[in-house]
């Protein structure tokens, strides 16, 4: 089975051989080459071949954010992870990144002369993202879905796999992971204005880089995005992101609903997590909501849509053709719980469309206790 090729694009010396040693010992990888600037890389990429590109953003000559614009022009395809301080100034530039091309980010520790910390967020979060975006290359045990003959996805991804229920809808909840900052932006800039729910959203995100990315969806689109707060009111045509390393929940607190933070341990390895803040939205709206899994690594929001499921949600998934990485959205197909599967251009109108039948099936709009 061949190796993941991996080119290291940084300026740090001890970046570079921080991540040539630790990506080194992974069996499946293959250091091909290293870079210290973004014009080097582009030389580098014709000459090595990689099958990926890990790259830093602030770099002499040309940086990573010229880098990514410069090696979309020709290698449209070719997996490249910023690797970026925790920081807001990294925070914006790692979402322009993004918005340029890149497929994902991983923070580099604050104190990178802490080689045990180094390396450990290599081995947790660096190593498994490559493996993720480069699934065909090697047998991996990160979870990309794949379509079973079987599955809801026997039919076209953009066919419906359920009549469109005629239920009321009072929340909408999005799940997304990997190349999650684009696609929230454009289901969110695709929403109409003062769509007559609330939206709550987990993105898998550190702290500074979900703030960030509020105020940049809230600048792209008609639709208000605020990073949720403690006891933060819920209002119909706001949406409303988890905060970074906090899990998010919603609450019914006398006539409104509104938000409370917790930190309590991740689930799939994830705090801010979809699961949780799924299952408070079906304790507290049930089949009132309607429920959105967009691309993303792994299966988180799996048991949440089970939870939403029973109660009569409706779910969305995205479609394998248009996800960066399809094990969410996949996971929930292979499932048989989405009602829907669809590419993300459709995404925010059949959101629109399913709340807008909602709002004749009833006419009390309350969130009731399930």
């Amino acid at each position: 089975m061949p190796k993941i090729r991996v080119l290291i694009v940084d300026d740090s010396v001890v970046i570079r051989r921080l991540l040539s040693d630790e990506l080194g010992k992974d069996p499946d990888l293959e250091i091909v080459g290293t870079a210290a600037s973004g014009k080097i890389a582009l030389a580098k990429i014709t000459q090595v071949n990689p099958d990926v590109v890990t790259m830093d953003i602030e770099m002499p000559e040309m940086d990573g954010l010229e880098a990514v614009t410069e090696i979309r022009k020709t290698h449209v395809k070719l997996p490249i992870i910023m690797f970026s301080t925790l920081s807001q100034r990294a925070a914006k530039e790692t979402l322009e990144a993004l918005s340029r091309g890149a497929n994902d980010y991983v923070t580099k520790p604050a104190n990178v002369g802490s080689a045990s910390i180094a390396m450990q967020r290599v081995r947790e979060e660096l190593i498994p993202k490559i493996k993720g975006l480069c699934a065909g290359i090697v047998a991996t045990d990160i979870q990309v879905a794949q379509p079973r003959a079987s599955s809801p996805m026997a039919s076209p991804p953009s066919s419906p796999q359920k009549a469109i229920a005629k239920g009321p809808i009072d929340i909408v909840a999005i799940g997304v992971s990997t190349g999650g900052p684009n696609a929230l932006a454009e289901v969110i800039e695709a929403l109409p204005t003062n769509l007559p729910v609330p939206i709550v959203i987990v993105q898998h995100m550190p702290p500074i880089f979900t703030k960030c990315l509020a105020d940049r969806l809230t600048a792209r689109g008609k639709t208000p995005v605020e990073e949720g707060a403690e006891g933060m009111e819920l209002k119909s045509g706001t949406a409303y992101l988890a905060p970074g390393g906090h899990h998010m929940v919603v609450a019914r607190r006398g006539t409104h609903v509104e938000l409370h933070l917790n930190q309590d341990p991740p689930e799939n390895s994830c705090r801010p997590a979809v699961d949780v803040m799924f299952r408070s939205v079906a304790a507290l709206y049930g089949g009132r909501t309607l429920a959105v899994i967009l691309t993303g690594m792994g299966n988180d929001g799996l048991r949440g849509c089970e939870i939403l499921g029973e109660a009569g949600a409706q779910i969305l998934a995205q479609d394998e053709a248009s996800s960066v990485v399809w094990g969410m959205p996949g996971a929930i197909v292979q499932a048989g719980l989405a009602d829907k599967v669809l590419p993300l251009q459709s995404m925010a109108k059949e959101i629109a469309l399913r709340v807008q039948q909602g709002q004749g099936a009833q006419a009390s709009r309350e969130p009731v206790l399930c």
